[in-house]
């Protein structure tokens, strides 16, 4: 399903906005990840791929690879870090902590006695966790029935306390913030609710890194964007703010047409674009699309998707299998991509789109469009994407690494 936005302006990134989430804190998040060893030192990847842009019909189709973000496989390790980050710089403020520090584990001594806690569907939850190893702190997660055992043994190899729940993620969310409240400790979520705001801000300050790599990888003019679309992944819509207020607040009245997708039986975001205010989803939440199986809208993030996400979109679990296999394939001298469930979003949402012309008229898609991609996670449950893809990750890696060697040649 689709539903255009008739709240989304094309005006300047406003003031009270960028108080909030702004490319100088972007900026400065970006430094301070430069020094942790779990990122890699290089900006993620964009692959350009003109053999799948000609078979949907579109002009130009650019995907930036989160996969290569970090051994944690996914974007989910530049916000949950950052929030800790600051986390720890607002409580000790006479310390004068050096960010860079932190990240080197220099201030073990002082935090090992410092819990933080957090709900996840998986990928936040093991960036937080590794970030805590790191840091000296330590780190309780709490897991609802859908998430996979895989999933939980990927975050505990870094040290977090496993704590289940038989409920969804918006429980385990709950339960997180009771279990902060009855042993004082400090919850690093990536969703808000009322009162709580500070540490999501901060989450998304940390995503704003995929846009400033990507400002320098394709270069644009203020008045002339490099992407006309860029299709973003829903969840709670933390990623899509983050990323959406940066082009915003660059690019002002000409910034791109935005699209977000989420699953249709977790759909908080298109409920909201319906409703005018953060909502909640009307499914059952439960996908395949693990990141995004989401079932209430962070109020703080609906804040900047409000007025500038033109279009929000829903799509079948089907949808998303299917484009982790196109990017897997490698069509028409493409290159292959290991992209996870979550992380082809985007392109399934493009690809149904374009399967119907009146609907790709509405959303201003034709065959002069520059559409960006955001595949935002690799195979970080590897036993699912084989089983999904038919093919592991190692391989379709291994195909990848051909299509370099041929490209260099």
């Amino acid at each position: 399903m689709l539903a255009n936005n008739p709240r989304a302006a094309r005006i300047p990134y406003p003031a009270e906005l960028q108080a909030i989430l702004s490319i100088d804190k972007a900026e400065e998040s970006r430094a301070w990840l430069s020094c942790w060893d779990k990122i890699a030192p290089n900006a993620t990847p964009v692959y350009e791929l003109p053999g799948l842009a000609a078979r949907l019909g579109v002009g130009s189709i650019s995907v930036k690879d989160e996969s290569a973000r970090s051994v944690l496989g996914s974007f989910k390790a530049l916000g949950a870090p950052i929030a800790l980050v600051r986390l720890i710089l607002r409580l000790w403020p006479d310390h004068q902590l050096d960010p860079r520090a932190l990240f080197e584990g220099r201030y073990r001594e002082l935090l090992t006695h410092f819990t933080v806690i957090s709900a996840t569907d998986g990928n936040h939850g093991k960036g937080l966790a590794a970030a805590a190893q790191t840091l000296g702190c330590h780190c309780v997660i709490v897991l609802h029935a859908n998430v996979s055992a895989e999933r939980e043994q990927a975050i505990a190899a870094y040290g977090a306390e496993i704590v289940r729940i038989a409920g969804n993620y918006d429980e385990s969310v709950e339960e997180a913030a009771r279990l902060a409240a009855a042993n004082g400790w400090h919850v690093v979520s990536d969703t808000s609710y009322d009162g709580y705001e500070a540490i999501p801000r901060d989450v998304m300050q940390g995503y704003g890194t995929i846009v400033s790599e990507l400002v320098e990888q394709t270069p644009s003019h203020p008045d002339q964007p490099a992407f006309t679309h860029v299709f973003l992944q829903g969840g709670v819509g933390g990623l899509a703010a983050g990323l959406a207020s940066y082009l915003w607040e660059l690019h002002g009245t000409h910034r791109p047409r935005f699209v977000i997708v989420e699953p249709t039986q977790a759909d908080c975001l298109y409920q909201s674009s319906l409703a005018g205010h953060a909502a909640r989803a009307t499914g059952s939440v439960d996908s395949v699309m693990a990141g995004l199986a989401c079932g209430e809208t962070s109020p703080l993030a609906w804040k900047f998707l409000r007025p500038c996400i033109d279009d929000f979109m829903t799509i079948s679990d089907d949808d998303a299998v299917r484009a982790m296999r196109v990017l897997a394939s490698g069509i028409e001298g493409d290159p292959p991509i290991v992209a996870g469930e979550s992380g082809v979003a985007g392109l399934a949402g493009l690809t149904v789109l374009m399967q119907n012309p009146d609907v790709a008229r509405k959303v201003g898609l034709d065959n002069t469009s520059r559409v960006l991609l955001i595949s935002t996670e690799g195979a970080t449950a590897p036993a699912t994407y084989r089983e999904l893809v038919g093919e592991t990750a190692e391989s379709v890696l291994e195909r990848q690494l051909a299509w370099h060697s041929r490209a260099v040649a």
